[in-house]
């Protein structure tokens, strides 16, 4: 999910999560057995207020469209689509302009990790983009566990990192061990690295989300910093994404935590827990398999839920 520059809501959804529920699909049966529901595109732009502004993409419709993941949208308007290999960008009306990064071979395994790659990414968890200095940031953590820097125009490698900064060298390309709460910090990220986001004052944040943990760097890869949140959680961790309080200092991160189902509110610059909203359940304020949380320019929170919780929920400001 992501807030354009004029606060546009875009939502990337996964269009087979809607055949999860099989007491959902009746409008799309032949013949149609009830008024709803038919899947809807992949792709949705809503403005503040939930209205639908435009829909589009999926598999079905566009030849070019593959596993996709994550979305961005430039101040150009272009709206980049992370896929296996690399990016698609299209048009906000869902016209294909262009793919950055190799596309993947039928005949390799997209499940084995290629840590040394240049041109062609595993499956982008989180992308961010510099647009001044024209610099794509990919979080290549489905499948890979490192942050990838591409040219944004081009397409052309430029640098990359693990974990507290080491070369991509220095990544080895087996599957990354169970956290363990109890042991030492993991010297490698774990699966999946699932954002990566640049501050104001121009640090890259990074989601270790199978580590519990956030990791600090400045653009070029240096280690800076790392902060723990909820480091007793296991399977799918903790720190899903990053979002970034509105103010001029960004004082605060927002961070979305699919296993435990909040946002944590932490102070960014210790990473100590300022506050938390959400918990478990279906009702509105809860939340169930909660993936990404993002802000608009007021402050308002929205927060976008997978598998069976299909839905988006705008939480605004209190003093």
């Amino acid at each position: 999910m992501y807030v354009d520059k004029d606060d546009h809501i875009w939502v990337l959804h996964r269009p087979a999560d809607f055949d999860l529920d099989k007491t959902e699909n009746y409008a799309s049966l032949n013949p149609p057995i009830a008024e709803c529901c038919v899947r809807p595109p992949a792709v949705l732009e809503f403005d503040t207020e939930g209205n639908l502004l435009r829909s589009w993409g999926g598999p079905n419709t566009d030849p070019n469209w593959s596993a996709t993941h994550t979305i961005l949208v430039d101040k150009t308007g272009v709206v980049w689509l992370g896929t296996p290999g690399g990016m698609l960008k299209y048009t906000m009306d869902g016209k294909f302009i262009s793919r950055l990064g190799e596309k993947q071979a039928k005949a390799v395994d997209p499940t084995l990790q290629n840590n040394q790659a240049h041109n062609i990414a595993g499956q982008p968890a989180g992308i961010e983009l510099d647009e001044n200095a024209h610099e794509l940031y990919l979080a290549d953590g489905y499948v890979n566990k490192r942050v990838v820097v591409w040219d944004s125009e081009t397409g052309a490698f430029k640098w990359a990192w693990g974990a507290y900064g080491v070369s991509i060298d220095q990544i080895d390309n087996n599957p990354a061990p169970t956290h363990d709460p109890s042991g030492p910090p993991a010297k490698q990220f774990r699966n999946p690295v699932h954002c990566v986001h640049l501050s104001r004052d121009g640090f890259v944040y990074v989601c270790d989300r199978g580590g519990d943990r956030i990791q600090v760097f400045t653009k070029q890869g240096k280690f800076i910093k790392e902060f723990f949140v909820a480091n007793n959680t296991l399977d799918k961790g903790s720190v899903g994404s990053i979002d970034f309080s509105p103010d001029p200092q960004q004082k605060y991160l927002f961070v979305s935590d699919i296993m435990n189902n909040v946002v944590w509110i932490l102070n960014r610059n210790d990473g100590n827990v300022a506050g938390r909203f959400g918990g478990m359940g279906h009702s509105g304020g809860l939340f169930h398999w909660l993936h990404v949380a993002t802000m608009d320019s007021r402050g308002n929170v929205y927060t976008r839920e997978v598998e069976t919780g299909k839905r988006v929920q705008k939480f605004v400001p209190t003093n």
